[in-house]
């Protein structure tokens, strides 16, 4: 049987810890889908040097791992003399991260939209960005919907990340429970169940909204 009495214990720590959680997951979750929106627009640009840009960040920032790029942020910004602390550093980490990942589903959902519909924008006096923001893009974002659900559900799990910089995150709080009361077991059951707590509706609401979206096309 789980010892409740870790929960009812030490309360004040598993909130704390959930409410660092959500705000880290909110503040990315914006974060990384402006800027992955960007770096999508940036891939397609019919500038070259545009292109390079986007499809730069996209690949290094897909192929090292979610730790090392906290890591850059809270040892390596630190070090040049910006003071980040364990949240903020591991918050812009995990934002620049998942903004990879978002820049991939979006710039595959613009690739979706018929290319007459940019070419008309053009030819109608719109600048790239305008017809993109204004044609392209909101006729896009709404194809890969599903997509991004799974990355922002993704994005709440990876923060647990936070929790190796002393993000004051629920995995930190939940490591600092264990120390107190050595239930390592029923410790971490509750920091998964208080997990689940965050993702289970996100999960459910975003299987609605798939369906939904797929009886109207």
């Amino acid at each position: 049987m789980l010892d409740l009495s870790i929960v009812t214990g030490h309360w004040d720590l598993f909130l704390q810890g959930l409410m660092h959680t959500v705000l880290a997951s909110v503040l990315a979750l914006v974060g990384s889908f402006l800027l992955g929106t960007l770096v999508a627009v940036l891939r397609l640009a019919p500038i070259l040097a545009c292109r390079w840009v986007g499809t730069a960040f996209v690949e290094f920032f897909r192929n090292i791992p979610l730790l090392l790029v906290v890591y850059l942020f809270y040892l390596g910004v630190t070090s040049l003399g910006v003071p980040l602390d364990g949240f903020q550093a591991g918050t812009l980490g995990l934002t620049i991260y998942t903004a990879a990942y978002i820049a991939e589903a979006v710039r595959a959902g613009i690739q979706s939209i018929p290319r007459g519909q940019t070419e008309a924008a053009r030819a109608s006096g719109l600048t790239y960005g305008q017809a993109m923001r204004l044609v392209v893009l909101p006729q896009a974002l709404t194809v890969v919907i599903p997509p991004l659900c799974n990355q922002f559900l993704n994005l709440i799990k990876n923060s647990s990340v936070l929790g190796v910089v002393a993000g004051l995150d629920l995995m930190y709080f939940g490591d600092k429970v264990e120390s107190i009361t050595l239930a390592t077991f029923d410790t971490y059951i509750f920091v998964g169940l208080l997990y689940l707590l965050l993702t289970l509706p996100l999960s459910y609401a975003s299987r609605a909204l798939e369906r939904r979206l797929g009886q109207s096309r």
